[in-house]
């Protein structure tokens, strides 16, 4: 029995995590959260200059690691408001960010006070659950409850209100939990009579095709759905944003699928007669729901964690409710015991053969001898530059879209997007938290100049903190998507499209991170060989054509071209 602060006993939960960063930024709602902090020297405090890109370091660095990335807003009010966007983006991605608030004292609650909202119904819509602590004696308990919920599968954010007369009250805490003596972590696995089912509908699959999704991904381990794969001889595609999921140079993985994917492996949804969906929802980005994108008469099996999600936007024929990559390992084991017919040999290698064209074509495509720069060329030098064990991160927009299927990514954990959700602005901030978890890697973060423009600020703490990343400002001075937009639909009548920045190059030096600039094709491997294995964050800001532009959500449009009969969809 020890006698704490709500404060210090919330530190002590984090230590029993073996919690090793606390992302933050100090306000006077939380001191005494922070004092604590001040004394436990195990684990590294990262003080960052926003909430909502501080959220963004440990949602990357939760997906990057599998553990849970811990997020404080010192002040209550305008402090845990800025919380909102980058929660928003891990909901959908459903990473584990824990993250706390100081909250106004209890006395002052509905009167209106100085930085008074209302925390509990402001986060409540965008985390897995919202708690406010109304009695120090329960910090301990809703810190577990906390950590548990997030854990949990599918995981995600969760979020905790503490005013700040709860954290200086002291109470009487008993010993602080471990993990796993509160939570369990085990996988659960399918039913014998539901793998029976499954590996029978495989089996007698002509033209089977696996869909790994963020499941596979987020499990660390890919090995169980290859070997299934090899089995099978079916070949395997990503959900759109998981290009990861399985390794780049496997000889049955196609790339990714959906609207954004490539030809290939998006031919292969729309053709297969059985889908095994291993760990993912097929949702918007991998199909706009629409079976323009997958084959209406395939047979689903869909092995999904999350029950809601099982059947949501396709009818399946069957749905197993259970942990994909060990539902692989079941299915595996029961196949081997059944007579496999062959049936998909000429399916798969044609897939191979095509796959092959398709990377063959991606480089013959790249502009290698053209300026102003082309995104393709930049792409293929990024390819033949950077290490095998690079890990990318994304934002949104149309430069980055196109950049989803033009990196190879050789190992499970090296592409981070914002998913669903859609965000500009996550892919700079979300590298320094990949980095973190993965130091000794190299981490590059790729964005357009609008998005960086909007998180210059944490190159003070990349600096501060020796997080050595490396970021690419694709830097066309425009926001691409929408001119596109405007270009194609809108008759281009230009408004609000247009950017100026002031050279981020020069920026990055008055931070004291390194600035290179590229104005030429030939400039970029110069560039990209120099930032590899520096001791401090590098930005290099990269000219791009303007005039490339690229309109990838053509369908949103679809009612223009219609009314207008001007534009082909």
């Amino acid at each position: 029995m020890a006698r704490l602060t709500g404060g210090q006993a919330a530190i002590e939960c984090l230590r029993a995590e073996s919690v090793e960063y606390v992302f933050g930024l100090i306000g006077s709602a939380a001191m005494e959260l922070f004092d604590a902090l001040y004394d436990a020297s195990e684990i590294d405090y990262i003080g960052v200059h926003d909430e909502r890109t501080g959220v963004h370091i440990a949602d990357g660095y939760a997906r990057a690691s599998g553990k849970p990335g811990v997020i404080v807003a010192g002040q209550n009010g305008p402090g845990a408001t800025n919380l909102v966007t980058g929660l928003a983006q891990a909901k959908a991605a459903y990473s584990p960010v824990i993250s706390i608030a100081g909250a106004l004292s209890s006395e002052h609650i509905h009167r209106d006070a100085f930085q008074e909202v209302d925390q509990q119904s402001l986060f409540a819509p965008i985390t897995k659950k919202t708690w406010t602590v109304t009695q120090t004696s329960r910090v301990a308990e809703l810190m577990r409850e906390a950590f548990r919920v997030s854990m949990t599968p599918r995981r995600g954010p969760v979020h905790l209100n503490i005013p700040r007369d709860i954290l200086a009250k002291s109470a009487d805490f008993d010993c602080f939990q471990l993990p796993e003596q509160y939570r369990s972590e085990s996988a659960a696995a399918a039913g014998a009579e539901q793998i029976a089912q499954a590996a029978k509908i495989l089996a007698e699959a002509a033209k089977p095709v696996i869909v790994a999704g963020g499941g596979i991904k987020n499990s660390g381990d890919c090995e169980p759905t290859l070997v299934l794969a090899e089995l099978l001889n079916a070949p395997i595609v990503t959900s759109p944003g998981h290009g990861d999921a399985v390794p780049f140079g496997h000889r049955l993985n196609i790339g990714q699928m959906g609207p954004r994917g490539n030809p290939v492996a998006s031919r292969l949804v729309r053709e297969a007669d059985v889908i095994l969906a291993l760990g993912t929802r097929l949702g918007f980005n991998s199909t706009f729901y629409s079976y323009d994108n997958i084959n209406q008469q395939a047979r689903i099996i869909q092995i999904e964690q999350e029950a809601s999600a099982i059947g949501r936007y396709f009818p399946i024929s069957l749905g197993i409710w259970a942990d994909a990559s060990t539902t692989a390992t079941q299915l595996t084991e029961c196949l081997k015991k059944l007579k496999l017919l062959r049936l998909a040999d000429n399916w798969t290698e044609l897939s191979k053969t095509e796959r092959l064209a398709y990377l063959e074509k991606r480089d013959a495509d790249a502009a290698l001898d053209v300026n102003p720069i082309q995104a393709n060329a930049l792409f293929k030098v990024l390819r033949d530059t950077l290490p095998e064990d690079t890990a990318f991160t994304l934002d949104a927009g149309t430069l980055c879209l196109q950049a989803t299927d033009a990196m190879n990514y050789r190992m499970p954990r090296s592409l981070f997007t914002p998913l669903d959700f859609g965000l500009v602005g996550f892919s700079f901030a979300c590298g320094l938290g990949v980095k973190l978890a993965m130091p000794d890697r190299t981490v590059v973060s790729l964005m357009g100049d609008g998005g960086f423009g909007m998180t210059l600020s944490e190159l003070s703490t990349a600096v501060d903190y020796s997080i050595n990343t490396i970021t690419i400002v694709m830097n066309n001075r425009c926001w691409g998507a929408e001119k596109a937009y405007q270009r194609d639909f809108f008759d281009e009548r230009y408004i609000g499209t247009d950017v100026s920045s002031p050279p981020f190059d020069k920026i990055a030096e008055l931070y004291g991170a390194v600035g290179l600039r590229v104005d030429r094709v030939e400039e970029i491997g110069d560039a990209v060989h120099s930032a590899i294995g520096r001791d401090r964050p590098v930005v290099i800001d990269v000219s791009v054509d303007p005039e490339a532009l690229y309109s990838f959500r053509r369908d949103s449009f679809q009612h223009r071209v219609n009314k207008q009969n001007s534009v082909s969809s």
